[in-house]
């Protein structure tokens, strides 16, 4: 690293609230599945910040939309109908089972919205006292404070207590878990069909099932997470769709936007009519802006042959992985979906994160020591074959 490298990384977090360990390096540009820092290094990008450029860096699609609607008109009041905001929640409500949207800035954003949304639902439907929501062990919904109760990792941190009441943990595929924790007083239950932060968990199709017929057994909103599993990452548009189960409420973020920040809550008519003015607003979410890249990386998504490769590209990723796991007796498991990946090594996940780096492949953490790969949903043949090519080499190096 240079020493400039050094003093801009210093520097910014000086200013910075410490909520991130700064990484060594500078990030400086990038173009579809390849990113530079300053110092000129290239790396293969199968972090895609989260899972968020689904369409890489720099695509000509998106760079021409914003700066196309930039021009044209970037705010104005919620309360204003755009042909931006129409065009995008005619795409999510034509492509899949729900009937109204909510947009959003953000994923944490949309799960505080699906929060009061099942809430206010049981309250008018249910009963006055009907509150309490069931989430699972290993969840992550996000880091405000309605999402933060529903994500287990409130159980360790205390001092942001109080946590949102009535709030339960069930155990991830395990439905006689859940069962023992529904009561009259249960408005919903929240799940992401593969859980991102929880180590790449994958929902069994048998317990999707049974988790669908309970809630519509016991009147309970079913919501599904899809901030990180959704908008392709698992091959198709919707994750629910690998399922077959229909949630009532789905939550979208990060792919939706390919970098640029919008979310978005589809839900069931029912459930969605609940929210009406004075319950809930926006300032940022659904400004025209956010609203045309929305459409935009919809219709890229939804373009002939872009999931198909979605679901080719993972194919050979994990025929890969299991070839390379044959190879090494580094690796214990192989997680996940679609391309959102996940790795268990005999490598401590912090060392192994930083040999991928120097070796050229940026990569992320999930849960306590998995390795996180989500490449961007462009990623073909050639990405697969350089990131295994880095993988295996960085494991044969690492101790």
């Amino acid at each position: 690293m240079t020493d400039e490298a050094q003093r801009i990384i210093d520097d910014t977090f000086d200013v910075l609230v410490k909520t991130y360990a700064p990484q060594p390096v500078v990030m400086d540009r990038g173009q579809g599945c390849r990113a530079w820092d300053t110092d000129g290094k290239e790396y293969l990008d199968f972090a895609a910040g989260i899972a968020v450029a689904s369409l890489g860096h720099a695509h000509p699609a998106l760079l021409e939309t914003i700066n196309t609607q930039a021009a044209r008109l970037m705010a104005c009041q919620a309360s204003y109908a755009t042909k931006e905001k129409l065009q995008a929640a005619k795409i999510l409500v034509e492509h899949s089972c729900f009937d109204l949207v909510y947009f959003s800035n953000s994923g944490t954003e949309g799960i505080e919205t699906a929060i009061k949304m099942a809430r206010k639902w049981a309250y008018d439907h249910k009963g006055h006292d009907c509150h309490e929501i069931i989430a699972f062990h290993n969840s992550f919904h996000g880091r405000s404070m309605g999402a933060a109760s529903l994500t287990e990792k409130c159980h360790s941190q205390p001092y942001f207590g109080p946590y949102l009441p009535g709030v339960h943990f069930a155990t991830f595929n395990d439905i006689d878990s859940v069962r023992a924790l529904v009561s009259d007083k249960t408005a919903a239950i929240f799940i992401e069909p593969v859980q991102g932060e929880g180590g790449l968990a994958v929902a069994d199709q048998a317990f999707m099932n049974d988790l669908r017929a309970l809630c519509d057994e016991r009147r309970i909103a079913l919501v599904f997470d899809e901030i990180q599993c959704g908008m392709g990452r698992l091959g198709t548009f919707f994750a629910y769709e690998n399922w077959g189960v229909e949630p009532d409420i789905v939550c979208l973020a990060k792919g939706i936007g390919s970098g640029f920040p919008v979310g978005a809550v589809v839900a069931k008519g029912e459930f969605g009519a609940v929210l009406v003015p004075g319950t809930h607003g926006t300032t940022y979410g659904g400004n025209p802006l956010a609203c045309a890249v929305a459409a935009t990386v919809m219709k890229e998504l939804l373009a002939p042959g872009f999931l198909e490769n979605v679901r080719a590209t993972s194919a050979l990723f994990f025929e890969g992985l299991e070839d390379l796991k044959r190879k090494t007796n580094k690796i214990t498991a192989i997680k996940g979906m679609g391309l959102m990946v996940g790795l268990d090594t005999g490598v401590e996940i912090k060392a192994l994160l930083r040999g991928l780096q120097d070796n050229g492949l940026m990569a992320t953490q999930a849960g306590k020591a998995t390795l996180r790969l989500t490449p961007p949903l462009i990623a073909g043949k050639a990405e697969i074959e350089d990131a295994l090519e880095i993988i295996g080499k960085t494991l044969a190096e690492t101790e």
